[in-house]
């Protein structure tokens, strides 16, 4: 541990994984922090390396300790050479430059270790927007939320919007949406069925493509290592827009119900379908949730019922027996599970209401009015 102490040079702390893990991870299991607070020189120099790291966007375990010397090493050799006007190189004037050309030497490093890890490591567009980049660009505290099982998870918003998330996927959101806009972000697949509120819209960021929607439903799938993104409209409409840390000009998309859009990511081009029938691909991915009807006429409780435990992929307790002749006339196509759920106790009436712990939901009643 205390080797760090006699770090002199930059790629003293970029070749320490442990550094690595704690500006590109934030995992401080060295007390990395702390350490540098120290000293106000230290700070300085440990500011240079962090800041040179990140730019680079290096993951920990890429570049080796070798790899890094042998290329600044290169590099000073260059600067001297063309200071002394010729290709006799004297060992003994390495530490004087490195001195009178740190600045110039930092910028050629980066140069030369970024251009040895885009051809070494990358096999995607230098534009490609990924999920971390999203995260680190927003400077509210958010919660993730990681679907790791089989199966997909009921997320509920403060606003009272709903996220089907499906297997291998995240999101990214605040506790309380706060400002004029809600903002959420995604990495993988995803349903969202959107809380009205004309003033403060809601945004999906995924990759490279923004979701701006005011109140309906609508499902995203991007995934990081897909060579698409897709926006597929049900109910109400949506306006979808390229990231602009794509470099591209930004262009504007509307889509209505039924609708879709496919982003790709090779050329930065949209993709409009209006018959989603005809996608196989579109069709391929569509789950229950978008294709059962909400429309309910005179229909019992229990059926109801049934219906969200499709949709959602969920667990309804409810009691039966005290619900068995309940039937109700209503329209729920356009709501959030959270909103469908208090329609239906309202309109069951007698003090009925529900619990959400997950995907298992708690239906209490002492029957219909």
């Amino acid at each position: 541990m205390q080797k760090r102490n006699h770090y002199t040079e930059l790629e003293d702390f970029l070749a320490d994984k442990s550094f690595q893990l704690w500006v590109l991870s934030k995992i401080d299991e060295q007390g990395w922090e702390e350490w540098t607070l120290e000293k106000q020189q230290r700070a300085k120099l440990v500011e240079d390396a962090r800041l040179l790291l990140l730019a680079m966007k290096v993951p920990a375990h890429k570049i080796s300790s070798s790899e890094i010397t042998a290329a600044l090493q290169s590099t000073w050799l260059k600067i001297e050479v063309k200071e002394n006007g010729s290709k006799t190189i004297k060992h003994n004037s390495v530490k004087y430059l490195k001195q009178y050309w740190a600045g110039i030497a930092a910028s050629l490093f980066f140069g030369l270790i970024s251009l040895w890890f885009y051809n070494n490591q990358f096999n995607i567009n230098h534009t490609d927007v990924t999920y971390k980049e999203l995260i680190e660009e927003n400077s509210e505290g958010l919660v993730e939320q990681t679907n790791n099982s089989n199966k997909p998870q009921i997320i509920t918003l403060s606003d009272g919007s709903s996220v089907l998330l499906q297997p291998d996927s995240k999101l990214s959101y605040p506790k309380i949406f706060a400002g004029n806009e809600r903002k959420v972000y995604l990495c993988g697949e995803g349903f969202f069925e959107i809380s009205k509120n004309p003033k403060k819209p809601f945004i999906v960021y995924a990759n490279e493509i923004i979701t701006k929607v005011v109140g309906t439903s609508f499902r995203v799938r991007a995934y990081s290592d897909h060579p698409n993104v897709e926006v597929l409209v049900r109910t109400g409409k949506v306006k979808v827009s390229s990231n602009e840390l794509t470099g591209n000009s930004k262009q504007e998309i509307v889509l209505l119900p039924n609708e879709a859009l496919r982003f790709l990511r090779k050329d930065l081009s949209f993709n409009i379908i209006t018959n989603i029938t005809e996608d196989k691909t579109l069709v391929s991915n569509v789950g229950n949730i978008e294709q059962l009807s909400f429309e309910f006429t005179d229909i019992p409780v229990v059926q109801i019922f049934k219906t969200i435990e499709q949709a959602y992929l969920v667990e309804i307790d409810f009691p039966k027996d005290k619900l068995k002749d309940c039937h109700l006339t209503t329209s729920l196509s356009d709501q959030p599970l959270s909103e469908k759920l208090k329609i239906i106790c309202k309109s069951i009436g007698n003090d009925t209401s529900f619990e959400m712990n997950g995907n298992q939901i708690v239906i209490t009643s002492q029957g219909c009015n």
